[in-house]
């Protein structure tokens, strides 16, 4: 749909169904020959009321006389609700209470039918086919009939629909023929009630002005939120996808808003056409620039790409090590790119670091290679050491520690982890040589600073473990286990060195 186009524009119109009752033909009837107002033939019949479907959309409150039998039909005008403002149609009302047409009216015995109103009894018709309470209730029913035209006009009334002139018009009629119907009821009460509905139609069509006025008003009012909400999201709105979401369902709802007049709804139309438009620009603008900066991105990490390369084939490791890493810290702060294009420089500069520490890696296995190498020789060397018996000749063993010594330390790097222990090694030695003048003196070393450290470690390690406990986590429960058995463990290699010192 285009920006100019209105959903909301259009009146439909609604056909003007015709309904009409079916004739009713009362078996047995004849006619007299007295001037009564009516007689029922057997050709003729009582018009049946209009259903509550026809009711809905029929207006049955026509000009045929209900005494019209030889006709048969009851022409219901159509009611054609205005596009604009479609009107539900009224309920039909509820079936009038049923009373005894004995109370309103008799048959004498010559079949004259007679009713009772307030000006007197007054003949209806003649009822020759037998059963007077029969006569009675064929007449009875021609004022169901009645009651149920004026029951369905008030609804109209009430309900606004239709035009109230012609409304109104039809109450008058009924009003004025109703008293003189060939019919057994209360007529006075029923023509009361058409004469009530005449003076109340100018009022019910101001009520109904106003309701249409109200129902314009609030599809306005739907109208200009919609709008405004489209304009907000226009001036305001990042989430592109659920704000380009929005906007086309307020379209949908913008389609079931009728009851505007044309001028409004044009108006309103090109607000929200006008909002839809801004974030659309908005949007592209936003989109373009994230491709400018996605193509800058791309270039930045195919220089990072480019860098790391140069950098694979260095065998200074310590150096490029540190470079590597910042060139890993420099990739973290470039911002991505598309998905499956970012994941495709990331393989490239992954690879360039790979080939780096891969060398790396090969030249620490080697180092570590010779470092045991040189570990083995410097246990040689603390094992002769260690079996120098100074108790005898002083001299000689001082001479053979030093000669050991120089050897010792002319031996290169070993392994981090067997350093200390090695060193502890030979500085025991050395005190016991060193000591060897005061052998007989009893002597209470303080204890090594490592073995404090490590008994700390092991403390502090139980509590990590308590807490993990107390807290039912299991991960934390296994990761603080392995913790306190490796910090047990360091101490009771640290407890053995100092032992022997």
């Amino acid at each position: 749909m285009s920006s100019t186009e209105n959903p909301g524009d259009g009146s439909q119109q609604v056909p003007s169904p015709e309904t009409a009752g079916p004739d009713v033909t009362t078996p047995d009837v004849t006619t007299p020959h007295e001037t009564i107002p009516d007689a029922v033939t057997p050709d003729a019949g009582t018009p049946a009321a209009p259903t509550p479907a026809a009711a809905a959309l029929a207006d049955p409150t026509d000009d045929a006389a209900p005494e019209d039998a030889a006709a048969g039909v009851a022409a219901a005008e159509a009611v054609v609700p205005e596009a604009s403002a479609p009107a539900p149609a009224p309920t039909a009302p509820a079936a009038e209470a049923v009373s005894d047409p004995a109370q309103w009216g008799r048959v004498d015995e010559d079949g004259t039918v007679y009713v009772r109103t307030a000006d007197g009894e007054r003949a209806v018709g003649s009822w020759q086919a037998g059963d007077p309470a029969a006569g009675l209730a064929h007449f009875a029913r021609r004022y169901d009939d009645l009651a149920t035209e004026v029951s369905l006009l008030e609804a109209r009334l009430k309900a606004h629909t239709g035009n109230p002139s012609e409304l109104k018009a039809k109450a008058q009629t009924l009003a004025e023929t109703i008293p003189t119907a060939t019919a057994v009821g209360d007529l006075d009460g029923l023509a009361a009630r058409a004469r009530a509905m005449v003076g109340t139609a100018d009022s019910a069509a101001a009520e109904s002005r106003a309701e249409k006025a109200a129902a314009r008003a609030a599809q306005v009012a739907r109208k200009e939120a919609l709008a405004a909400e489209a304009e907000q999201i226009a001036a305001e709105s990042t989430s592109w996808k659920a704000a380009g979401d929005r906007l086309k369902a307020i379209v949908e709802e913008w389609k079931t808003i009728r009851g505007i007049d044309r001028k409004t709804d044009e108006a309103l139309w090109t607000r929200f056409a006008a909002a839809r438009d801004a974030f659309g620009r908005r949007r592209g603008a936003h989109f373009a620039a994230l491709d400018a900066q996605r193509g800058e991105a791309r270039a930045a990490k195919q220089e990072l790409i480019a860098e790391a390369q140069r950098l694979s084939t260095s065998t200074d490791w310590g150096a490029t090590s540190a470079a590597m890493r910042s060139l890993m810290d420099r990739w973290k702060a470039v911002p991505r790119t598309s998905r499956d294009g970012d994941d495709d420089l990331w393989k490239q500069f992954r690879a360039a670091q790979d080939v780096f520490f891969s060398a790396r890696s090969e030249s620490d296995k080697a180092r570590n290679s010779e470092q045991l190498a040189n570990q083995q020789a410097k246990e040689e060397i603390l094992a002769e050491a260690e079996k120098l018996d100074p108790s005898g000749d002083l001299r000689q063993a001082q001479n053979a520690l030093r000669r050991l010594q120089e050897r010792y330390d002319a031996i290169g790097h070993v392994p981090r982890g067997a350093m200390r222990s090695l060193e502890d090694r030979m500085q025991a030695v050395e005190q016991r040589v060193r000591g060897a003048s005061d052998a007989g003196r009893v002597r209470t070393a303080p204890e090594n600073p490592m073995v404090t450290s490590m008994r700390a470690a092991v403390t502090k390690a139980e509590e990590q473990l308590a807490k993990a406990e107390a807290a039912g986590d299991a991960r934390r429960i296994d990761e603080a286990r392995a913790n306190l058995t490796t910090r047990r463990e360091w101490l009771a290699e640290a407890e053995k060195t100092a032992s022997r010192r």
